[in-house]
């Protein structure tokens, strides 16, 4: 498996039951990695990918929403060592407000952070129960 970017490998955003990331969804994934790069390279600090790709049974399995991006490969839940998810967050929305990152969906929890490459606005805050690692 190949790297997706600098500091992202395909790897990371494998299922956590072990499926790969689908042929048909290696676009998006690659789009996903590209966006996390610009943030990885604006903070300087690396990230950590705690959910990535979700087949569909084990998004049931841990109550992920019904139409979830993370099944697309188009979301990525994410730490940073040093980081508050609030830290990240706005992090995230500023490198939107510029134009370096792809608008999409940012979720904050209390463990981590949510973003994906939908491409269209959607923001929330949740309890952090699909921190799944």
């Amino acid at each position: 498996m190949g790297d997706l970017t600098k500091n992202f490998s395909l790897w990371e955003f494998k299922c956590r039951d072990g499926s790969d990331v689908p042929a048909e969804y290696m676009d998006n994934v690659r789009l996903l990695a590209k966006n996390l790069q610009v943030l990885r390279d604006h903070i300087g600090l690396p990230i950590r990918v705690i959910s990535g790709y979700r087949s569909p049974s084990y998004n049931r399995k841990i109550g992920g929403a019904r139409k979830s991006q993370h099944m697309l490969a188009k979301a990525s839940d994410i730490k940073v060592d040093g980081m508050s998810p609030d830290q990240v967050r706005s992090t995230i929305l500023q490198l939107i407000e510029e134009g370096k990152m792809m608008q999409g969906g940012v979720g904050r929890y209390l463990t981590f952070t949510h973003y994906d490459v939908r491409g269209r606005k959607a923001r929330w805050s949740g309890t952090g129960v699909k921190d799944d690692r």
